[in-house]
């Protein structure tokens, strides 16, 4: 039972380590969050 359970940890400790390493939201994999994106607003100056 023992070994049982350590091998399930030990799976469960690849699997979150694989997961953590490939699920990235950067376009270049870095790891690190997303940068913002600057979206034009139209400005009246006259009114």
């Amino acid at each position: 039972m023992a070994e049982l359970l350590l091998l399930s940890g030990v799976i469960a400790l690849f699997g979150l380590a694989f997961w953590l390493t490939t699920d990235s939201d950067d376009d270049n994999g870095g790891g690190g969050m997303m940068q913002p994106v600057l979206v034009p607003v139209r400005v009246q100056r006259h009114r």
